[in-house]
């Protein structure tokens, strides 16, 4: 079937705030979502559904088991492919006046500008604190709008940042919210978190950046909206816009952007990845390991011992061998962290490794 643009965007084109005229603007608009996951994935099917023109897509992670609870435009059968890629492949076939195209690599301060520079509208659909604050920034440098959304168990957040005012002006950014990038506060996979909050904070993000191209409604400039699933309740938190430019482009310049947590982290208490690949290829070095996954439902290429949930890890309760070397094992290699450190101050004598960059870079 080769449907019409007038068939298939026939209800959304009766709206007489949109009709014929604001069809035609979202099919003009570019727009990146940096980030396939439970944010991004509805975010760019929506949009694409909407008649956004050109979609760049751009997330370094492949499908796991767990993501699929609340990342429901991915199968069973997509499970180890990279998000990126099987999003673009979904799109495609039920959006033919869109352009999809897509990046299989991490958004970075190196790669950030060129990614950013031909689009009109940046979407955040990432779960990375530094991640979240590099994109700020740069579409800050860049005069770019950026749609912001981010998730904390049962809590929301969406703000349009950065938007050209009638006066000249922009309006407020991240920082102005957020001025320092906080170390504790763990992503969904460590915080866990409701499908449904997930899908509804998304759909939030689809509506301001519909309503940014149109130019119809208020967006969210200048406030943070919050929202609470359990209770049903949400609160606006008003902004003013005091870190200017300026400001943070000399930030920019100095900022790694890496993870605050992996950056403090001893390297003394960590292993490479190359250095467990090594041990574990000796089956008499294999056998003084203890490995020790802190995260369940890991997708790993070796046997661990023991699974031990970080929210559920007491050291009380872990019977150590002291001629043992045990390695903490997670996703990122956060929580691994957490774990060693907990085990060192129980166990100083203990020799207790976190695996450095977690299981994603083994």
């Amino acid at each position: 079937m080769e449907p019409t643009k007038n068939q298939l965007f026939k209800r959304q084109i009766t709206l007489s705030e949109i009709g014929e005229l604001g069809q035609q603007k979202l099919q003009n608009a570019t727009v990146l979502v940096v980030g396939c996951g439970g944010l991004g994935s509805p975010i760019a099917v929506y949009l694409a559904a909407s008649g956004i023109g050109k979609i760049h897509l751009v997330d370094f992670d492949t499908i796991d088991i767990t993501n699929l609870h609340r990342q429901i435009f991915f199968s069973l059968e997509d499970v180890g492919k990279p998000k990126a890629e099987v999003l673009s492949a979904f799109i495609k076939k039920r959006a033919p006046f869109t352009e999809v195209t897509f990046t299989n690599k991490p958004i970075t301060k190196e790669n950030v500008f060129e990614l950013i520079s031909e689009i009109d509208i940046v979407v955040d659909g990432t779960d990375s604190l530094p991640t979240k604050y590099m994109l700020n920034d740069a579409c800050v440098i860049n005069n770019k709008p950026l749609v912001y959304g981010s998730l904390y168990k049962f809590d929301g957040y969406v703000a349009t940042f950065n938007v050209l005012q009638k006066d000249g002006s922009f309006s407020a950014n991240l920082r102005d919210a957020f001025p320092k990038m906080a170390t504790d506060i763990p992503n969904c996979e460590e915080a866990g978190t409701l499908n449904a909050i997930v899908g509804m904070m998304a759909t939030q993000q689809v509506n301001e950046v519909l309503k940014l191209i149109t130019g119809i409604g208020k967006p969210l400039t200048n406030e943070l909206l919050i929202y609470n699933s359990l209770q049903n309740t949400q609160l606006k938190m008003k902004l003013k816009p005091t870190f200017l430019k300026d400001k943070i482009a000399n930030l920019f310049k100095i900022q790694t952007y890496f993870d605050v947590v992996c950056a403090t982290q001893n390297t003394d208490w960590q292993i490479s990845a190359s250095a467990l690949k090594e041990q574990l290829s000796f089956s008499e070095h294999s056998k003084t390991l203890e490995i020790i996954a802190v995260l369940p439902n890991l997708k790993l290429p070796f046997k661990v011992h023991q699974t031990i949930p970080i929210n559920e890890f007491n050291v009380d309760k872990i019977e150590v061998d002291f001629n043992k070397t045990y390695i903490m094992i997670c996703q990122r290699g956060v929580n691994s962290y957490r774990a060693t450190k907990m085990l060192k101050n129980k166990y100083p004598e203990l020799t207790v490794l976190s695996l450095s960059g977690g299981i994603s870079s083994y």
